[in-house]
């Protein structure tokens, strides 16, 4: 397998984990916001990269590759407030958690070396 199918794989069952995780919660305004707002960053983080993986530039890829990397950033902000506002339990986070930020360093060194070969 290589590397584009491994994280094509990877962001889609990271957004599948957070919207499971989030799924059984109730509803409240604000975690109803919240949880709009992490799916959303979490799908895109999946959806943009499949569009890395397929773009036909090295311009065009580096594009794609920045908007992953926002997205992730974004997704990791979200995951912070809902374990610091105490909706999920921490122990249930911290795989999650640890996905994302593995996702976020990827992602940036990615992003980083696209950027030498513009």
């Amino acid at each position: 397998m290589d590397f584009n199918q491994i994280f094509r794989d990877r962001t889609k069952i990271f957004s599948i984990s957070i919207i499971k995780l989030l799924s059984p919660l109730s509803y409240s305004d604000a975690l109803s916001i919240i949880r709009k707002q992490i799916i959303r960053s979490s799908t895109s983080v999946a959806a943009n990269y499949r569009a890395v993986s397929r773009a036909r530039s090295d311009k065009e890829r580096f594009a794609k590759i920045c908007i992953v990397v926002e997205e992730i950033d974004e997704t990791q902000l979200w995951l912070e407030i809902i374990e610091e506002l105490e909706y999920v339990d921490s122990e249930k986070l911290f795989v999650i958690k640890s996905e994302c930020e593995e996702l976020v360093k990827v992602m940036t060194t990615y992003k980083f070396k696209l950027s030498q070969n513009i």
